[in-house]
Formats: C-alpha cells, structure tokens, sequence
C-alpha cells in the first residue's frame, strides 16, 4: 500500500516541511549534495515553467513573481552572465551551491497602445476595480440633461421654466439656515405658549423644559389623557354582593398579605396598585371561591410585576412564598385566565403619577411624599375608596399629608395641579382620617411604614388622628371596619 506524504502547502509553520521524514520531495539542501551524473535527466524531464504543461490551469501564480537573480551565474571574470533554466552541474558553478529554479516570467515591455482594444468591463467594487473616472463637467452635464428629461405622462416644459426653477432652488439653497439653539427653543415653547394658566397659578413646567426626561411640553396633555382613562379601570364597587364565599374581610386580609409579598421582593409602589386593580376588576366579572382567592392574588401580583418592573421575579418565587400551596402550571394557567377575562387591558393610571404629578407643586417635599404614599396605600385595605379615581385619591392624601405636617393652604397651584378643590376632596379626606383612627387591623400594611425607610408615617398619622378625629365628626373610634361594613 503507498505511503501517503503530507501536502507541504498545507503546513502553517515552515519548519515543519523538514520534519516529514516520509515526503520524498526533493530539497534544495538535497540537490546540492547530490553529483551531477545523479542528476542526469532525460532532456524532457527538466522544463521551463512556460514549457511544461500546467498540472492545474486554474491555478494563478501569485502576486509577486520570483523576481531574484538566482538564474545568473558569476561566471570566471567575476562578471554576471545569464545562465539556462533549470538545474547546472558542479562544474559550472565549483564556488558554491546552486539552487534549482524555474526561468522567471517577464512582463512584455510597454508599447503602444491598442486602440481598437476594448477596455475590460469592471463591475466590482473595492480597490482596483474603479472604472473609467468622467471628468466634472460631463457628470454635471449628464445630472443637468436627466433632470430635464420630463417624466412620462408629465408635460413638456420650456426651457425659460426650467431655468427658473433652477434659479429658485439654488436660492433656497444659498439663504443661511437659523441656529440650532433658536429652533429649539422655538419648538420647546410652541406648546406651553399656547396653554393659559389661571389666574394665581405658577407655570411649574417650563422650569424642566431643558430637561426632556420630563417632556415639559406636554406634561399637560398627559395628565389629561390619565384622568379620562381612569374611568374605564374602575372596578365595580359592589362586586361582594354576587360573591358567595367571599366577604370584604377576606379581601383586606390578601391584600395585606400581597403588600407583605411586595415588600419582601422590594418591588416598585406602582406594582402593588396594579396588582391590587387586578385583583378588583377580576373579581367583579368572575365568581372565585374562596380556596382559590389567594391564587388570584399571587397571579395578579405575578402579572403586574411583569408589567411594570424591570427585572420581574421568577415565578418559583411567587409559587414559593405561596407555601408552594400552587404550582407553576396552576400560576401560569390563572395568568393567562385572568388576561383574557380582562381583555389584557392593563392600561391602569397608577395613582402614583399623580401623586408625583402633585408632589411637583409641593416642591418635592419628601416628608410630604411618603406620608401621602402611605395614606394613598390605605385605599387598597379599605373597599370604602373603590368608588373613588386614583387621582381623587392621590389628592385627598397629599392633603392630609400637608395638613397633618402643617405645610401651609391648600392654594391656587395645588389645586390646579391636583385637579381637585378643597371641597371636592373632602370624602376622601375624611375616609381617610376614619381609618387612622379605627384600631389597627392591618398589621403588614402598618408595619411596613412604621420603618425609618418610610419616616415612621403609620406612627405619626396615627397618633395625629387621635387627637383630632372628633373635629371631623369621628366620635366612635372603637369600631373596626368590619363593624362598619
């Protein structure tokens, strides 16, 4: 069986071509070494390059050719005389080795050129494949003579015509454009420009014009767009009455425990609302028992935290602090029945935006703030709110939290931004001050805000509310809510 000898063309390191112990290639160390008469050919075996017939004529030389002079000899005078292709004996050459080399192709010499040759057509692209460069005017001339070339179906103009438009779009051309900072300022004050603020009301958002996180320009429009969508995600306020196994008992203790859940996973207040939004409107449609109930509220966390965190947790977890009471097939299965019993309508105006909305006219008062994210959360716990807007809402808090922190009137700017006067906050307001001086029924919920996190605000409105629930009509503070419902 023939041996098989590695291709040397194949090899990466050139070292390695001399490590093949069964390549029979002859060498150029090996042809020096060798005698003449060792070297005795038939006159055929010895060629020149161009002579001897291609064994791969698809195969080009490569880019450079051998351009050395390893084909001249030295001869006796010390002089170089060309000598023949291929190999020569010792004789010729005693001084030293002689390498075996192929006669060299040269480049025919210039001449003149062949007119009636046609150039080669080069259609690629890269260097080296450049066509035939036009000279500036004849690309002008040819652009000139394609832009008066009327279309078809359009009519002949004149010539006078085309010259005019010529004339008006080098004009146009020619007028310096307005600075960059102009129009922008330009486009930034069209919109607030047009808006007219009451009388008393200070223009709170062209402060964060330069800003375009804040998009100033219509702040406005988006507010008012949230007040109409809030409408149509209320749920029905007396969804308990076709509930057989449920009570609104029942409901404020999972929701207390979804705010334990939510507080555990350190998710964002705007999912806690939509989770419990959920909650309401799913059971307004659907009858739930009540082994099932926590299920709904797990499933109905699990798709707001989708919706609005940016990294949701993993479903084992909601199946974990659930006491693995349900799998995740059972979670996925409620998800996906609860999203089409909503339509997979999940456009809810959290009441956290208009708390932000308001808290902007408050000058951002932190204390204020999260005071009234915990009056705000008291909507969730008491079924008595779900008859009221989020923004309703969110205005009756941040005016509790002002009153109870005494930061002043509720004045022209407040109420504009909030949307809602004194007296139409009122309800709200005194729902509100009804709960804080009831006894404590939710302990999560209390807790969760009695942390330094949240400035002790269970603790301060609690013990505001003892003092001054009988201003407001609140005499009987012994009954719990369950009595009053």
């Amino acid at each position: 069986m023939p041996v098989r000898t590695r291709n040397p063309r194949s090899l990466t390191n050139e070292n390695d071509e001399n490590s093949n112990t069964a390549s029979t290639r002859l060498t150029r160390a090996k042809a020096a070494t060798l005698n003449v008469d060792e070297l005795s050919m038939p006159a055929k075996g010895l060629l020149s390059k161009r002579a001897a017939p291609a064994a791969n004529p698809t195969r080009k030389r490569a880019a450079l050719g051998d351009l050395s002079n390893v084909t001249k000899v030295e001869g006796t005078d010390g002089k170089k005389v060309a000598g023949k292709a291929g190999m020569v004996s010792k004789a010729a050459q005693p001084s030293g080795i002689q390498k075996r080399t192929t006669a060299t192709t040269r480049a025919a010499p210039l001449g003149a050129k062949d007119l009636n040759k046609k150039a080669p057509d080069r259609k690629g692209s890269g260097s080296g494949s450049l066509g035939p460069v036009k000279r500036k005017k004849d690309s002008i001339t040819n652009a000139d003579a394609k832009e008066n070339v009327p279309e078809e179906g359009e009519p002949v103009r004149k010539k006078t015509q085309i010259v005019e438009e010529k004339k008006a779009r080098t004009s146009s051309k020619a007028a310096p454009a307005p600075p960059v900072e102009e129009v922008i300022v330009e486009e930034a004050a069209a919109p607030t420009a047009d808006h007219v603020y009451p009388p008393g009301v200070q223009d709170l958002d062209s402060e964060d014009l330069d800003d375009p996180l804040m998009v100033a320009e219509y702040a406005t429009e988006i507010f008012d767009y949230l007040r109409d969508l809030e409408v149509k995600s209320v749920p029905n306020p007396s969804y308990m009455d076709h509930q057989d196994d449920l009570e609104w008992k029942t409901r404020g203790i999972l929701i207390d425990w979804l705010i334990e859940v939510h507080t555990r996973f350190h998710l964002l207040p705007e999912t806690l609302f939509l989770a419990v939004n959920i909650i309401d409107r799913f059971l307004s449609e659907k009858v739930v028992q009540l082994d099932r109930l926590q299920l709904v509220g797990i499933t109905a966390m699990f798709i707001a935290s989708k919706y609005e965190e940016v990294l949701s947790p993993h479903i084992a977890n909601f199946r974990h602090v659930a006491d693995d009471g349900f799998s995740e097939q059972e979670i996925l299965s409620a998800e996906r029945f609860i999203l089409s019993t909503l339509n997979y309508d999940l456009s809810y105006p959290n009441p956290m935006n208009f708390l932000r909305r308001i808290s902007k006219a408050d000058n951002y008062d932190i204390q204020s703030r999260t005071i009234g994210k915990y009056l705000m959360e008291i909507s969730l716990l008491d079924h008595r709110f779900m008859t009221y807007r989020p923004s309703h809402v969110a205005a009756g808090a941040m005016y509790l939290s002002r009153l109870i922190l005494d930061r002043g009137e509720w004045d022209e700017t407040l109420e504009y931004y909030a949307g809602y006067s004194e007296e139409e906050i009122e309800p709200v307001f005194l729902l509100m001050v009804d709960y804080l001086a009831r006894p404590m029924v939710h302990d999560a919920f209390v807790k969760k805000y009695a942390s330094k996190k949240f400035l002790k605000a269970s603790i301060i409105t609690r013990q505001w509310a003892k003092k001054n629930a009988h201003h407001y009509g609140i005499v009987d503070t012994d009954l719990s809510l369950d009595q009053i419902s």
